[in-house]
This record gives structure tokens, sequence and C-alpha cells, in this order.
């Protein structure tokens, strides 16, 4: 497939015109002898044909032309490269319990449910992060794999799209989530492992202590960032909430964050999303492949150095005519 990598090379098209009418003509001093019968001389040289200026100006139209061809830089695309891997597995791990369906959340100014911001937040995070191998689990009161490390990240965000809440049950099993992930990111060899855990309450499910199974994950080498999800006050029509995220254990998640060297992050509204993403991705930098990658193979050395050939001739073509003149 041709390209031109570099097109906006073509708006240099005009520029010897555009020179050529803003900038005054040179002064030539003159020092050659003034001689009254000068035009009767040119027409008694009929073995030579006048050359006008469109002949002569022609091959340095074309010359221009194919340096600016050469500039856009013009290419042949051959078949996809493989994709770029960083050496990184992700884990994401998903409350789905019952209190994700409080409605006390703001995102882009309408009231919507924690579930809703949260699938925002994963759906987001998915779609930037290239190179990655990502799986997802999902938690209430127990913890299952929903999908293992892949790299077919869109197949990973359907599957975070068609969650809902109460699939796993309606308790919360915080320590049961972080420790099968661990189960998951331990047996892979990877340079970097990292597990999200995204949550809005207190772990009142499962058989993991949490604070127990942070420790494990850092003695493995594996960093967990935390973020917790809910409201600080009841938005209006929700009297009977004073505080939304009374239940959501702060605590435990800093502390379980702090001991395998990650972060915890608070989200209470959907503007919130933004800025923790672009925090995780500064800690954790994906590869930003802008898509796939093609070989490509240069061809603008063909424009160029017919430009070349080209001066050359007509140098010699005006050195010719000078001599000959003489």
């Amino acid at each position: 497939m041709f390209e031109l990598h570099w097109p906006a090379a073509f708006l240099l098209l005009p520029m010897p015109w555009l020179l050529n009418w803003l900038l005054p003509p040179a002064r030539v001093p003159s020092t050659a002898l003034q001689v009254g019968f000068l035009d009767r001389l040119e027409q008694l040289q009929g073995s030579v044909p006048p050359v006008t200026p469109t002949r002569r100006r022609w091959p340095f139209v074309v010359i221009w032309l194919l340096l600016i061809i050469a500039a856009s830089r013009p290419q042949w695309l051959g078949d996809p490269l493989p994709i770029s891997i960083s050496g990184r597995d992700m884990m994401l791990a998903v409350d789905l319990s019952g209190s994700m369906e409080y409605d006390d959340m703001l995102l882009e100014g309408e009231q919507v449910t924690r579930m809703t911001v949260v699938k925002e937040l994963v759906s987001n995070f998915i779609a930037e992060r290239q190179g990655d191998r990502l799986g997802l689990i999902l938690f209430g009161s127990s913890a299952y794999v929903q999908a293992p490390l892949t790299h077919d990240l869109q197949s990973l965000n359907q599957w975070m799209e068609e969650a809902f809440v109460g699939l796993a049950g309606r308790e919360t099993a915080i320590g049961d989530a972080i420790g099968l992930a661990i189960k998951r990111l331990a047996a892979e060899p990877a340079q970097s492992r990292v597990l999200v855990l995204i949550t809005d309450g207190a772990n009142t499910a499962g058989q993991v202590n949490p604070l127990r199974a942070a420790r494990y994950a850092a003695s493995e080498g594996i960093r967990i960032f935390t973020i917790g999800v809910g409201a600080d006050s009841a938005q209006p029509g929700q009297a009977g909430l004073r505080d939304p995220s009374i239940e959501l254990d702060e605590g435990t998640l800093v502390d379980v964050a702090l001991t395998t060297g990650g972060e915890y992050f608070r989200a209470r509204q959907g503007a919130d999303i933004e800025a923790i993403y672009r925090r995780i991705d500064l800690l954790e930098p994906a590869l930003r492949d802008s898509g796939p990658r093609r070989h490509a193979r240069p061809l603008y050395p063909w424009p160029l150095g017919l430009a070349m050939v080209l001066t050359l001739v007509a140098a010699g073509i005006a050195i010719y005519r000078r001599r000959h003149a003489r």
C-alpha cells in the first residue's frame, strides 16, 4: 500500500512563485557595451532558435516538484508487524457486590450507579494498555477469573461490559480476589506484575485476609493499586444516605497498596476517573502504540535521484549554450 508519510510538504509547492512575486528583482551592474543595432544582429543568427521563458522554466518546475515529492516521504507499506510486548502482566479485580448498584455518583452531569462509573474507568483503562497482558477477576461473595491474561483487549472490554451487580454474590470478598490474582500472576515470568483492585466496601466474605494476601503479594513482587468507589455525601433525592461510603474500608485498602509498593485512589465521582487513570499510567506506563505497524519501504530516493539527474542535465545544457554562443 502506497502512502505519503509527510503529505504536508506539498504546502511548499507554491513557494518559488511566492518568493518571485514578493521579493524585488535583483540589481545587476551593467558593464556591457551598448550596441544600437543589437536587434538586427539577433535576427541574423537564424540558425539558433530563440529560447522562450516557458521553455527555460519547465525543467526547474519539474525538479522542484520532484523535490517536494521526495520531501513528503513516499513509502510502500508491507505486511503488519507483530505488536510490541512490554513484558507486563496486569490483573483487574472488580467488585460486583450489591452496594455497587447505589446511584450516588455523577458522570458527565448525570446521576449514575457506581457500577456505571467503574465500567467507564475500566473501559478507558483497557483501551490504552497496548503491549500489556490483561486479565479480569470479578468478585462478590466469591471471586472467579472472568478472563485469563491475554493481549485481546477488545474481548476483555466486552466481558467487562457484560458484567452486572450480583453476578458473583452480594457480599465482598476482597481477600479472595487478591489471592486469586496472586495465583494467576505469580506463575508468570513477567518483568512487571500488577493488580488493580476496585471496590466500594469492606472485606465481608471469603477465607483470605486482605492484609495477609497483600504481604504475600509483596513477597512475590506484585504491586497492588486499590481504588475505593463511592461519594462522600448523598446526591439530591437520597436523604436516607447521609454517608453513602460508610461501608468503604479505606484503611485496609491503603494498607494493601502501601504493603506492595502501590497506591490507593478514591473515585468520588466520574470526574475522578481520568485523574486516577493518568496516575496509574504514570506509575505503570503503557507502550502507546497508536495502531498496527507495518514494514515501510522508503521510495523517496527515486524522485530525489531523478531531481539530481535533471539538475545536472540542465546545468550541462546551460554551459553548452553559453560556450556555443561565444
